[in-house]
């Protein structure tokens, strides 16, 4: 049995390769779109339910936000245990906080396990319903072909858009940006400050990223300055690790009262710096609105020592490097690195979004019903609950297409690929 379901496999996906070029039709129950983690998970669950899928991904790997877009010294903020995937924790010989690397290899060794199908250098040109069937028409462009004309059509009863949150970096709109003779860039170009020793370096945001980033900046010698424009609530990884372990026993309320308490009793009043706290306590605002606290791996330190300098707000920049600020100050500087956050690019290949996605390209829906909409649409990773998110985004997914499967008796297969079928174009 075992070399009949491989064979079946091997043929289907051969049948595939070899009519690529010919604007062939693709039949398969579900297409999602994106191989980060998002779309993995989600491949993974169905997978394990035996549904047949394809992932389209636009680059040449998997989970290229983290091979490709991410500084060297990242870790996932949060512990292990709230950032597993389904069905695969971990190995217990990894470290509480994961570094880069490590979960790479994780997420490569999750999609061998479950024999994730990904179509790579495939970018999605666009997805509707078609009213005729009822399903949804995927054209896709593949990107290493010399034929300019050659499109890939994949029609199924089920799209899942899994390209996440982060999918484009964002770069505010500041006044005189385009004439600054330095240099600027976004964070997910930010590698290591190697390079910048010495140098007058900007970073622009104070969450996760922007902290972190101006952290090692100051570690390689660079003249370090971060911008912190509001309240921002700052704890070390092991303060929120215990804060979300007590969230599952006690009320969010008193676990953010002990957030707060733990803070102030590690940094003190920091608001002499330019570090102010909000009100609100972390969680009830991750709850409200998605805002995460920063999770502080030695900036706070550094801006008490002054060794990284803290501005409010970017008013203009004038000619040369002269970056002026909302309170009068201004300073020189060689780079500025915006670590202001990445917008959904969903809008710009999903034609009939307007029942789940709003016009930022985010679910209209509020979490916990923002995974589902209708005619077979759904989306995973834009809980902003991080991988934790994306976990419950990929179970709910996959059982509910099952029940909907099991319901209209459609052909599950019995190994990804094996329905896919090759229609007439």
């Amino acid at each position: 049995m075992k070399n009949s379901k491989r064979g079946l496999r091997v043929l289907s996906i051969d049948l595939i390769d070899r009519h690529r070029n010919h604007n062939m039709e693709i039949e398969v129950p579900v297409v999602i779109v994106g191989a980060g983690p998002a779309g993995l998970a989600t491949a993974a669950c169905l997978n394990k339910l035996s549904i047949s899928n394809v992932v389209i991904e636009r680059d040449d790997c998997h989970a290229s936000l983290w091979r490709k877009r991410a500084y060297d010294r990242l870790k996932l903020h949060l512990g292990k245990d709230f950032c597993n995937l389904p069905h695969m924790p971990f190995p217990p010989d990894y470290p509480t906080f994961v570094p880069r690397v490590e979960f790479l290899r994780y997420l490569d060794q999750y999609v061998n396990r479950f024999r994730i199908s990904i179509s790579y250098n495939r970018n999605v040109e666009s997805a509707f319903l078609d009213d005729k069937n009822g399903k949804w028409t995927v054209r896709v462009k593949d990107t290493t072909s010399n034929d300019s004309d050659a499109v890939e059509v994949y029609v199924a009863q089920f799209l899942v858009v899994a390209t996440g949150e982060n999918s484009q970096g964002y770069v505010p709109p500041v006044k005189g940006l385009q004439t600054f003779q330095g240099q600027y860039m976004h964070c997910s170009t930010y590698l290591n400050g190697r390079d910048l020793y010495g140098k007058n370096v900007l970073v622009v945001g104070c969450g996760n990223s922007g902290m972190e980033i101006a952290y090692d900046l100051s570690n390689w010698g660079a003249n370090t300055s971060i911008v912190i424009r509001g309240p921002v609530h700052y704890f070390t990884k092991e303060m929120v690790y215990i804060g979300m372990s007590l969230l599952r026993y006690l009320k969010i309320e008193k676990v953010d009262k002990l957030m707060m308490l733990m803070s102030n009793l590690k940094y003190g009043d920091m608001s002499n710096f330019g570090v102010v706290r909000p009100k609100d306590g972390p969680f009830i605002m991750k709850k409200k609105g998605g805002t995460t606290p920063t999770i502080d791996v030695g900036c706070i330190k550094k801006i008490k020592k002054g060794e990284v300098k803290v501005f409010p707000a970017i008013s203009n920049i004038n000619e040369g490097k002269i970056v002026e600020f909302v309170d009068g100050r201004n300073g020189e500087f060689d780079v500025i690195i915006f670590a202001t956050g990445y917008t959904s690019t969903v809008l710009k290949w999903l034609k009939d979004y307007r029942g789940l996605f709003n016009e930022n390209g985010m679910p209209k829906p509020n979490f916990p019903n923002h995974w589902k909409g209708e005619h077979g649409i759904y989306c995973a990773g834009f809980s902003r609950m991080g991988l934790d998110g994306i976990s419950s985004d990929a179970k709910r997914i996959a059982d509910d297409i099952n029940m909907i499967v099991n319901a209209r008796k459609l052909p599950g297969g019995e190994d990804n690929h094996a329905c896919l079928k090759l229609l007439k174009s």
